[in-house]
This record gives structure tokens, sequence and C-alpha cells, in this order.
């Protein structure tokens, strides 16, 4: 069974990071590995989010376990809470050989529209960006690591993309989510040469809690089973397009995806 290894942060409600990532692993047949990097808890009454980093020790600690102790076939990265954490990361990454690596550069929880912590942008883009296989930002995150301000139009998604493409990364997609297109969603694959435009019908009245960590988590389960960046991509669209159609709500709050409903439609057959 192919191993991976997620380096993210947890979400206690279960539906994204940490918890998002090793049920993606699961229903795509792969072994998920986890190194913790900050807990995240939501206030019951109003949904607010509290963060609570790991000591950057133990972030390595637990990635060595995987690394070292077991081998990896593919990694992914998450919420990286601090600029420290971030670079160790990439410092970590850099001296062992990993095939693939899936750089989903969280800076904020859903539902907030400030980043974490905004020094780790410049850390992103000087450690860890360049060593991505692929990077995944949504269209916040995709603003922070080009500089462009306002990212609006599937011309932006480009150039924005390129810019990030130059700071090192072999590939980049942009996730359009609900900010493109009112009937797609759009997501823009960037390899350096060419473009591919990603198009589903968009769903109205659904959840999408995670989507973005699910996303990331079967990029990287398709790069380990073999298939091609672009194969890879559609697996991924795919997979989260099942889970978003048949989200649920958890609360009067937030719903997350079902990461089974992959495997109940037509599309489960990688």
């Amino acid at each position: 069974m192919l191993k991976l290894l997620t380096v993210a942060g947890s979400d206690s409600s279960g539906g994204a990071g940490i918890q998002a990532d090793l049920k993606t692993f699961q229903e795509l047949g792969c072994y998920g590995m986890s190194s913790l990097t900050v807990m995240v808890a939501m206030n019951p009454n109003g949904w607010t989010h509290s963060k609570f980093p790991i000591e950057p020790k133990a972030v390595q600690a637990q990635m060595f376990t995987a690394l070292d102790g077991v081998g990896i076939s593919a990694m992914k990265t998450g919420m990286l809470p601090t600029a420290e954490i971030i670079t160790l990361v990439a410092e970590t990454v850099k001296d062992r050989n990993v095939p693939f690596l899936v750089v989903d550069p969280v800076m904020v929880c859903k539902g907030a529209n400030e980043p974490l912590y905004p020094e780790n942008t410049d850390a992103y883009k000087q450690s860890l960006v360049p060593l991505a296989t692929v990077v995944t930002p949504n269209l916040f995150e995709a603003s922070q690591l080009s500089g462009i301000e306002t990212i609006a139009t599937e011309d932006d998604m480009k150039e924005a993309a390129k810019r990030i493409h130059a700071l090192g990364a072999k590939a980049v997609i942009i996730k359009g989510g609900k900010g493109i297109s009112t009937t797609e969603a759009i997501d823009i694959l960037y390899d350096g040469i060419d473009f591919c435009v990603y198009r589903v019908p968009k769903f109205t009245d659904k959840y999408t809690h995670g989507a973005g960590c699910t996303f990331s988590a079967a990029l990287t389960a398709g790069l380990a089973k073999g298939h091609s960046l672009r194969d890879s991509v559609t697996l991924a669209k795919s997979f989260v397009t099942a889970g978003i159609e048949h989200s649920f709500p958890l609360n009067n709050y937030v719903g997350p995806l079902d990461h089974s409903a992959w495997k109940r439609n037509s599309c489960g057959k990688h």
C-alpha cells in the first residue's frame, strides 16, 4: 500500500485539515501518516477559531517518524502556522528524497478574511514553494503569493499562476472556488508551459468545509499512484465534486464533504 504523509493542522470538528487528509487517503486506497502542526478549536457560540501551534521540534520529530522510520511515496502540507515551522518543514524535506510534494499554502480558516500570520507569505515564497511538485492555493492564497491584489477573472488566475510558478514550483493549480464564476467551479493548472482549465457545474446550497484540504490530499494520492499531474488534478476535482454534492450540515455553522461519496459515483474507477 502506498504511504502518504500530511503535515498539517487538526480541525477539531473533523471536516478539514489532517482529518480530511487522512479520510481522503483512506478512500483512495493509500495509508496515511501525519505530522500535526497546529490545533484549531472552534467556540461553540459563534464558531470563532482559536489556533494553538505545536512546538517546531515536535513537528519535525513527527516528520522523522514517517520520513525516516517508515518511508513515503508522497507528501502534502496544509496549515503551517508560523514562519519557523514553514522553514523547518522545508529544510526537513530538502534533506530527504520526497518523490512528490504538494504544498497547500493554507493562510486562513474558512470564514476568516485575514491571513493567520501575515509573515508566513515570505517564508512560503522563500523556502517551501520552490520545493513543491505542485502548489494548490485558493484565490486568497494566490493573491498573497503572487502579489496580485484582486483575482477576479480567469486571466487573473493565469497571471497569478505564472508568478507563483516563477518562485520555483514545478506546477501551480489555482482553485477558483466561489470567486470566479457564478455557474462553474473553475481551477487552472499551469506547469510552466501550458495552462489546463478544469470546469464543473457549481452546486448551490451545498457545504464546502474541508474542500481545499481534500483536493490537495486527493491530488497527492493521484501522484503517488503514478497518475500524470493532469490526471491527478482530474481525480482530485472529481473526488471533491462528489464530496460537495453529498455534503451535509454538521451544525448551524459548518458542513463537511462526504469523503465516501466518490466511491459511490461512476468516477470512482481510478
